[in-house]
């Protein structure tokens, strides 16, 4: 549907994605501990934009660049594929580093203020990560035989800032209690990095495998 191969498995990967702790979740983590959910909710209006931003830019450029070079989808597919690894083994190796290293208990970093939706716009916009990982990872459910690849880029788009603003918004209320459980169970918080991890070398395995 829409050049869409594989909606579901999209959607579980977006979950598991956003489950684990970024700089913008945990920024509006932070800005609800301090300020409260209704200042949260405008960090989270900050995030949505720039990720949107961001999702929207990756869209149009790898939406056109398939639809005018149809011969480099499998280069995207393999260069995103080394992005996937690398994300796969960073999370792995500070999986690792977690579980070994002993339990601290530190305060969150205090805000400067409480106007906080240009900082999360800021955050989003400014991470490089958003621009290299939203077109390696939705390209792989993208079908190349579809005429308007742009509209399945947008669709998966939509379904991640969908999800996002849902775990957002009911994450903040409960970000304090979430705190202190991620430094109780410091271990199993590990084990779940790295199971993660091993779920991004396996997307990019299929990446490479799919391009060959």
């Amino acid at each position: 549907m829409f050049g869409i191969t594989d909606i579901v498995t999209y959607t579980v990967a977006v979950v598991v994605l956003i489950l684990l702790p970024g700089p913008n979740s945990m920024f509006c983590m932070t800005v609800a501990g301090q300020y409260g959910t209704r200042t949260a909710r405008r960090a989270i209006a900050g995030t949505f934009l720039g990720n949107g931003i961001l999702i929207a830019a990756s869209a149009l450029g790898a939406g056109s660049l398939l639809k005018a070079y149809p011969f480099l989808f499998n280069g995207i597919k393999l260069a995103g594929g080394l992005y996937l690894a690398y994300i796969g083994i960073k999370l792995l190796l500070g999986a690792l580093h977690t579980w070994r290293q002993p339990a601290l208990t530190q305060p969150a970093a205090k805000l400067e203020s409480p106007k906080v939706f240009k900082k999360a716009l800021a955050i989003a916009l400014l991470n490089p990560k958003g621009l290299l990982f939203f077109p390696s990872m939705m390209v792989q459910f993208v079908d190349i035989r579809y005429p308007h690849p742009l509209i399945s880029f947008l669709i998966l788009g939509l379904i991640f800032q969908t999800v996002s603003l849902i775990y957002l918004n009911l994450m903040a209320p409960a970000s304090s209690s979430i705190t202190r459980a991620v430094t109780r169970y410091r271990k199993a918080g590990a084990a779940g990095k790295g199971g993660v991890g091993a779920v991004f070398l396996a997307f990019a395995a299929k990446l490479w495998t799919a391009a060959m």
